[in-house]
């Protein structure tokens, strides 16, 4: 995963540099879905997915559509093809058997409360999943750019204080696809936190829109107390965990940022340890670093998990919009 650098908030002079390279990304997006044969599963697609690189949110509210889902009645399976996994699959993440490094962090996170499918090839996961006859609902984390697996239903999913960065294509700016493509394709968009961008007002006004935000554990809140801490992460936005963690109350001596999906060697973590000592703190990161963490290490580094919610109304609308094309699939 690209770690985003600095010159995807604007429009300067090393992001104007970079347009032909993104001239070629798109051409090449273009001729990858020209040439593409899409198929259609057997049970229907959510796809939780985003136009941006990285960082927008889309894990937890993969894990909160699950729930959503499980409330309603449905069985739903997600599918992920485990970035950074040693296992292509099609396999079913298993925490107690598997690690980050045979499935990815984000599945094994997903895994502890979901039932997750992880495939390399999103046909196959597809497939894979419908043949084992208990679920009625694949939710799709991530792949909304994938043409070969046809989606019911895609829910691009936006970071309130990112937005769009400077709006250019990968890799002169943050984008994927072009923006009005991307929207034209979703159903629905989601927005994660604050809109501190004004995104939201420039989306069209036919495109169902649906806010929410982060929320940590209040019984990991309550045991962080006023402790000191050095914050660590290797997440696609590392600046929402930080701010997170000091809202808590805790006292945050110091931050550090690491690549998304960064694997923590021995010497990584001894030296953050050592920093710690120093400072008279603890270590905190995220979940989904934790997981990435060598199990001796774990007992030793704190975590603070986070939950998506929507907003009570929101949460209704949406429920709406995805139940409506499920029974239609169903059938």
């Amino acid at each position: 995963m690209i770690t985003a650098p600095n010159f995807w908030t604007n429009k300067g002079l090393i992001s104007t540099v970079l347009l032909p390279l993104s001239l070629i990304w798109v051409l090449a997006g273009q001729l990858r879905r020209m040439l593409a044969k899409t198929e259609v599963a057997t049970l229907p697609v959510i796809c939780v997915g985003n136009i941006l690189i990285g960082g927008s949110g889309k894990t937890p509210v993969t894990a909160t559509l699950c729930g959503m889902l499980k409330e309603q009645g449905y069985t739903p399976c997600i599918l992920t093809r485990g970035y950074k996994g040693n296992n292509k699959g099609p396999v079913f993440a298993d925490p107690a058997i598997h690690t980050t490094d045979d499935v990815g962090d984000e599945a094994i996170m997903l895994a502890f409360s979901n039932d997750v499918c992880v495939s390399a090839d999103r046909i196959k996961g597809a497939a894979f999943i419908s043949a084992q006859n208990k679920f009625d609902v694949i939710i799709m984390d991530d792949g909304m750019q994938n043409p070969w697996l046809h989606k019911d239903i895609i829910l691009t999913v936006f970071d309130g204080g990112a937005g769009a960065g400077n709006r250019r294509l990968l890799p002169a700016g943050p984008l994927r696809e072009p923006l009005n493509t991307g929207l034209a394709r979703a159903d629905a968009a989601i927005l994660n936190g604050q809109d501190e961008t004004g995104l939201f007002a420039l989306l069209p006004k036919t495109l169902p829109q649906f806010k929410g935000k982060l929320y940590p554990d209040q019984k990991e809140v309550k045991a962080l107390g006023e402790k000191r801490f050095i914050a660590f992460a290797g997440i696609g936005r590392p600046k929402r965990f930080f701010e997170t963690v000091t809202s808590t109350g805790a006292d945050v001596v110091r931050t550090l940022s690491f690549a998304d999906h960064h694997s923590y060697s021995e010497a990584d973590l001894s030296r953050l340890q050592q920093e710690a000592w120093t400072k008279g703190a603890d270590l905190i990161t995220t979940q989904k670093d934790w997981v990435r963490l060598p199990p001796d290490w774990r007992a030793q580094i704190s975590t603070l998990p986070v939950t998506f919610r929507f907003s009570q109304n929101d949460q209704s609308a949406l429920l709406k919009l995805i139940t409506a094309v499920l029974p239609e699939r169903r059938s």
